[in-house]
């Protein structure tokens, strides 16, 4: 299999007609039908309903056309990428992040590493911290921050600091009205907002654990997408969240935050590849310890020795 066929296959796909098909490619006829045929024997299935007028994909067809587009565009993107860096002669360095660490300092690393760094081209890129570690393994991103743990040894990750989380509840609830702290056991009464409802495991899965390594079990579940979604439905009075302290500049006017009696911490991890210490990565890790130790934070191990 090689992107030859793949281009030959997604085109036949998209024209329903091998003839215009042909004509798309500048090529005759007979040998696209080969290439095709010798990518099905490949794979050892029908990837095209010949029977079908137009022509159809079988369901295996669909979802092997609906990797091949995915491959063939990630292969644009790739061309894309490498002329600009050529055009313009500047090293890219792609830093992943998930929403939530926007709030945790993140923006102030990344304009001193601008500073520190000008003839870099930065690219930065929202992803879940699951597909941080493929954008890393694959070079898509360069360095990741998030915040569930993933094993993998490819990637190296580093713990930088537990912050501290906080419950968001409705300006107008009774929850904590005198500014008391609110436990985890009155919050399992309460409709509980989760976010990101996909892909799991994710901070979801966190604060969840938080319930059950406390004996709790929370009575209602609402699940969204997105944590600015779940701040603005608590806006809304359609429940409470539990969510990074950080997050709490986000929003002021129409929602509350309280203190947990409970200790409850989400990591901010970073990621990065293993073995990959070029002078970006090095740098930005550098600029962390030196921000860090500004901030009073205590600097990781793994970052006073770089």
């Amino acid at each position: 299999m090689d992107l030859r066929q793949l281009r030959y296959f997604v085109t036949v796909a998209n024209e329903r007609n091998f003839n215009k098909a042909a004509e798309q490619l500048h090529m005759a006829q007979p040998p696209l039908s080969r290439s095709i045929q010798q990518l099905e024997a490949e794979l050892g299935v029908s990837l095209i309903d010949r029977a079908a007028r137009p022509l159809s994909l079988t369901p295996i067809g669909q979802l092997f056309y609906n990797q091949a587009v995915q491959v063939l565009r990630r292969m644009e993107d790739m061309r894309a990428m490498m002329s600009s860096a050529i055009a313009t002669d500047r090293r890219r360095f792609a830093i992943g992040f998930v929403a939530s660490t926007i709030y945790a300092r993140l923006p102030e690393l990344i304009r001193e590493f601008r500073a520190t760094m000008p003839d870099v081209d930065v690219t930065l890129v929202e992803s879940t911290t699951l597909d941080q570690i493929a954008a890393l393994k694959e070079g898509r991103i360069d360095i990741g921050f998030g915040r569930i743990r993933f094993d993998d040894p490819a990637v190296r990750r580093t713990v930088l600091r537990l912050e501290s989380l906080v419950v968001v509840v409705p300006q107008g609830s009774s929850l904590g009205e005198n500014g008391t702290v609110i436990s985890l056991a009155a919050l399992a009464g309460e409709k509980i907002i989760l976010y990101p409802s996909a892909p799991r495991p994710s901070y979801a899965d966190q604060v969840l654990s938080l319930f059950h390594d406390n004996g709790l079990e929370p009575e209602f579940i609402h699940e969204v997408r997105e944590l600015q979604i779940a701040i603005g439905l608590v806006a809304a009075e359609e429940g409470v969240a539990i969510i990074p302290e950080s997050v709490r500049r986000s929003r002021t006017d129409d929602v509350r935050y309280l203190e947990l009696v409970e200790p409850a911490y989400s990591p901010i991890i970073m990621s990065h590849r293993v073995g990959d210490f070029s002078p970006e990565i090095v740098t930005f890790m550098r600029i962390i310890a030196k921000k860090y130790a500004d901030w009073g934070y205590a600097v990781p191990d793994a970052l006073q020795t770089i």
